[in-house]
């Protein structure tokens, strides 16, 4: 009991230290942009997917934004505001909440120009397997061909996320509780319900095997 008490009260100080770290970030960032301005959410942004939105490894999975289809980042940053993403966030979006149409317009389009290298480091022995199930499927558990909408090089097109360099555990959890990450999607998002029974027929080493190859993909 000592020890679970202790681990808790960890991950309560690591969590506090992030936050407070961020809020120092933001308020440099606020105070060199305007508030309010394009830019100053830019930098925001940045606080915790990244200087070059490449996404954070550690305590926290925050998911790779960098070449990510405009269309797709807009649809996502309107269901935050709908509040149908941020049940189970343990990071606030609430600051997306004051964008209008043009500042969502002008944060997709500049997470569209990034292009930093994928943090890889995926076993690579998994990569194969990963490769065949999202070049061809897996016909036997109806599972379709993930190229057939994501495109041969897995940067999507549209409202069709690019899933190419995304980080490992972001993809691996996305696939995994499907249901609950994105259940609560915008009626307007087909691919959520495309998904949710593709999701459901890959299994743990699949899934783990298809974001390996992903998360290795520039």
């Amino acid at each position: 009991m000592k020890l679970i008490i202790s681990l808790l009260a960890m991950q309560t100080a690591i969590a506090a230290i992030i936050f407070a770290t961020a809020e120092r970030v933001d308020g440099a960032a606020r105070r060199a942009a305007p508030r309010g301005t394009v830019q100053a959410k830019i930098e925001y942004c940045k606080d915790c997917h990244g200087l070059s939105g490449q996404g954070y490894h550690g305590y926290l999975t925050m998911p790779r934004l960098a070449g990510q289809n405009p269309e797709y980042l807009q649809n996502q940053l309107q269901d935050f505001i709908a509040r149908r993403r941020d049940r189970d966030l343990f990071i606030n979006m609430a600051r997306v909440h004051g964008t209008d149409p043009g500042m969502q317009a002008a944060l997709a389009a500049h997470f569209q120009t990034l292009n930093p290298p994928p943090f890889g480091g995926a076993p690579r022995q998994s990569m194969g397997l990963g490769k065949m199930i999202y070049d061809d499927g897996l016909p036997e558990s109806n599972v379709p061909a993930c190229s057939a909408c994501h495109g041969p090089e897995a940067k999507g097109q549209g409202p069709i996320p690019r899933l190419a360099g995304q980080l490992v555990p972001y993809l691996v959890r996305q696939l995994t509780y499907w249901d609950k990450e994105r259940g609560q999607a915008s009626s307007r998002d087909e691919t959520a319900a495309v998904m949710l029974p593709i999701a459901h027929n890959l299994s743990h080493p699949q899934i783990a095997a298809i974001a390996a190859y992903l998360s290795s993909l520039r």
